[in-house]
C-alpha cells in the first residue's frame, strides 16, 4: 500500500484530501505545524482537524529535519501548507514569502534526498492577476485597477488602448502570469520551484490553480479567509455580509470536497505521467457567479439580513476571473460534483473552524 504525505492536512483543504486519500485507500501521513493563527491556541496531539486515520507529525515544513523525517518511507507528496489570502497588508510580506516559497523549497529539497518523484501541490488562481478579456481588437490583458478609478466606483477593467469595456471570459492555463499581491507572487514562485524541481530531478510534478474554494470546516472571523466565510460568519453574528465593490465581480465557487478529489486525480496522474514533467491545472466549478450572488444565497438560505453592497475595495483584488477546468477534465477524468445551489445550501449550515483568536 502506498504512503501519501499531506504537508497541511490538519488544514481546511488538506483535511478534505487526506479523508478522501483514506477513503481511497492510501496511508497517510500529516505534517502540520498547527499555527496558532490558523488553527487557534495549540492542542494536544491528537489535533482537532486530523482525521483519527491518519499518521500525525507535529512541525514546520521549514525545518529541514522535520521534513526529512516526514517524508520517510513516503512514495508522493501532496503539499497544502502556506499561509493563504490576500493578506492585511505589505508587512504579511515576509510570512508569505517564508511560509510558501521557503517551505516549498525546503521540502522539494527534502524530497530530492529522499528519492521521492511525484509532486502534487496547491497553486491558485491569483498568479494569474486579472482574468481574461477580449475586446473589440481580441484577447486584452487589462492594467492593474487604479485607485482614483476605484475611488469614483469605476470597477470594470477597460481597454488600455481603446478604453473599451471589456468582456469577461474564461481563463486558461495557457494565459499570461500576472500576479498582482504578494501572496499571488508568492504561489507563483511555488509553480517555478516545482517546474524547477521537476527539470533538475526528472520528477513529476502538478500544480492545481485553486478558484474561490469554500465548504465545511472554513474558518471563520480572520481577515485572511475566504470571502464566502466572511460572509458567513457575519450572518451567524446576526449582520448583513458586507459585499465589496458593487457585488458584481464574477468568481468561480468550488466546493471543498471537488478540490479534494482534483487532489486525488492529480496524484493518480503523477504516478502515469512521462519522467521530468510539470503541468499545471485550474480547479474550478466551471460556472460563473457573482460574488453579490454568493452572499444573497447565503443569505436566503441561512435566513438572514440581505447583503449591503458598499462600494468598498481592496486594491489588490481583480475585478472578474472565472475558470475554464477543461485541461483537468480532459486529461485527468475529473469532474465537480457539487453545483452551486447544494453546496449554498450546505455550508448556510456547515460547520466552521473556530476563530483562531
Amino acid at each position: 500500500m502506498s504512503r501519501l504525505l499531506v504537508t497541511g492536512g490538519a488544514g481546511f483543504i488538506g483535511s478534505a484530501v487526506v479523508a478522501q486519500a483514506l477513503d481511497a485507500g492510501w496511508r497517510v501521513r500529516v505534517l502540520d505545524s498547527l499555527r496558532e493563527d490558523v488553527h487557534g491556541p495549540r492542542q494536544d496531539v491528537p489535533a482537532s482537524g486530523v482525521d483519527p486515520r491518519a499518521e500525525f507529525v507535529l512541525g514546520d515544513v521549514r525545518d529541514p529535519g522535520t521534513a526529512a523525517g516526514a517524508l520517510r518511507d513516503v512514495d508522493v507528496v501532496c503539499h497544502q501548507a502556506g499561509k493563504v489570502g490576500l493578506g492585511v497588508d505589505f508587512f504579511d510580506a515576509p510570512d508569505y514569502v517564508g511560509s510558501n516559497d521557503l517551505g516549498t523549497a525546503v521540502l522539494l529539497a527534502e524530497m530530492t534526498r529522499a528519492g521521492i518523484g511525484r509532486y502534487v501541490f496547491a497553486s491558485s488562481m491569483v498568479v494569474y492577476g486579472e482574468g481574461a478579456y477580449r475586446s473589440s481588437r481580441g484577447r486584452v490583458r487589462p492594467l492593474p485597477r487604479r485607485a482614483a478609478d476605484l475611488d469614483a466606483g469605476e470597477f470594470e477593467p477597460r481597454d488600455p488602448e481603446t478604453d473599451e469595456s471589456l468582456v469577461p471570459e474564461l481563463i486558461t492555463e495557457d494565459e499570461p502570469l500576472d500576479p498582482r499581491n504578494v501572496y499571488a507572487t508568492s504561489k507563483l514562485a511555488q509553480e517555478f520551484l516545482a517546474s524547477s524541481w521537476a527539470r533538475s530531478t526528472g520528477g513529476r510534478a502538478i500544480g492545481l490553480r485553486y478558484h474561490n474554494v469554500y465548504g465545511p470546516g472554513m474558518p471563520q472571523n480572520t481577515p485572511y479567509a475566504g470571502v464566502a466565510s466572511l460572509f458567513r460568519s457575519a450572518i451567524a453574528r446576526g449582520e448583513a455580509p458586507r459585499v465589496f465593490e458593487d457585488g458584481a465581480q464574477r468568481r468561480d465557487f468550488v466546493h471543498v470536497r471537488d478540490v479534494a478529489s482534483a487532489n486525488l486525480a492529480a496524484i493518480e496522474a503523477t504516478d502515469a505521467s512521462e519522467p521530468a514533467t510539470y503541468r499545471a491545472y485550474n480547479v474550478g466549478s466551471g460556472t460563473v457567479h457573482t460574488i453579490g450572488d454568493m452572499a444573497a444565497e447565503l443569505s436566503r438560505c441561512s435566513g438572514g439580513l440581505p447583503p449591503l453592497v458598499t462600494g468598498e475595495y481592496r486594491l489588490g483584488d481583480v475585478r472578474h476571473i472565472t475558470a475554464s477546468s477543461a485541461r483537468l477534465r480532459d486529461e485527468l477524468g475529473w469532474r465537480p460534483s457539487v453545483d452551486f445551489a447544494e453546496g449554498m445550501r450546505e455550508f448556510a449550515s456547515a460547520p466552521l473552524r473556530a476563530p483562531a483568536s
